[in-house]
């Protein structure tokens, strides 16, 4: 939602613009139905981003974020970019970038107990700070091992510059189709990060020898305690989340601008000339 001032100060920006061409700007007072929505732009950090991917999950509503928090990885533009950033929009200046995301089910005695999504992750993670959570991690059907530990996080490429990547996991561009494990403070001598096929399901169990009860958190925003015995399963889903962008820009652009990642001394690819 554009406050008063957001809106003066777009208007004054598009008239300045001799090459964007918009259209009449209306107001809605009313809630508006999805289906009459081309775009939304949402004001905030990734956390708010995230809530509106909630939002729009069951439309195919496209998302442009204009970064009002910290790092912002999933936004689009900043705070002093607003203006420019919604007369583009208006304009239908912008490409859309597909995200994929993870279907993640809870099971319990053979039973399915709770079905979610997840656009950047889902953790399962201990719910006492003094105890270890017993895991068992499988791949494709297989064990591939045991431990104690903090916790279990299963990445999308998205969700790479996110909690995986304080976790100390690898950075997967976003067109890369693939899913990370990253756990968490492991008591193993095997328990690197690890990068799995997209079509791979991955499940995660809270083995009945775990002292406590575990808990799993799905981009930070849904929830479900998790009883020893309990079987977290994890796969690519077939609904992706859709970014508007504006910029023609690579991903290793985006990781320098909001990383503020050091590139002096770089002299250009062969073809280009020394800089």
């Amino acid at each position: 939602m554009m406050t008063a001032a957001d809106l003066a100060d777009f208007s004054h920006y598009a008239k300045s613009q001799d090459d964007l061409v918009v259209p009449e700007i209306k107001t809605f007072n009313t809630q508006v139905a999805a289906d009459d929505v081309e775009l939304a732009m949402v004001l905030g950090g990734d956390g708010t981003i995230l809530k509106a991917a909630e939002i729009v999950r069951e439309s195919d509503i496209p998302l442009m974020g204009v970064n009002l928090g910290h790092v912002g990885f999933l936004a689009e533009s900043e705070r002093d970019e607003l203006a420019s950033s919604v007369a583009h929009a208006v304009a239908r200046n912008y490409v859309i970038k597909e995200r994929m995301t993870l279907n993640v089910d809870v099971i319990v005695d053979g039973e399915k107990v709770f079905s979610t999504w997840a656009l950047n992750e889902a953790t399962v993670e201990k719910s006492a700070r003094e105890r270890m959570l017993e895991v068992v991690i499988e791949v494709e059907g297989s064990p591939l091992s045991s431990f104690g530990c903090d916790g279990i996080v299963i990445s999308t490429p998205t969700g790479s510059t996110a909690y995986a990547f304080s976790a100390g996991g690898p950075v997967v561009w976003p067109e890369v189709e693939a899913i990370l494990m990253v756990p968490l403070s492991a008591h193993a001598l095997f328990s690197r990060p690890m990068v799995i096929k997209s079509s791979a399901t991955i499940a995660v169990e809270v083995l009945q020898r775990s002292a406590g009860h575990g808990i799993l958190w799905c981009d930070g925003r849904r929830s479900w305690e998790l009883p020893p015995g309990a079987r977290v399963e994890v796969s690519r889903s077939s609904a992706s989340v859709k970014l508007a962008r504006l910029r023609d820009s690579s991903f290793t652009e985006r990781l320098v601008r909001k990383f503020s990642l050091p590139v002096a001394g770089w002299r250009g690819t062969v073809n280009e000339p020394s800089r």
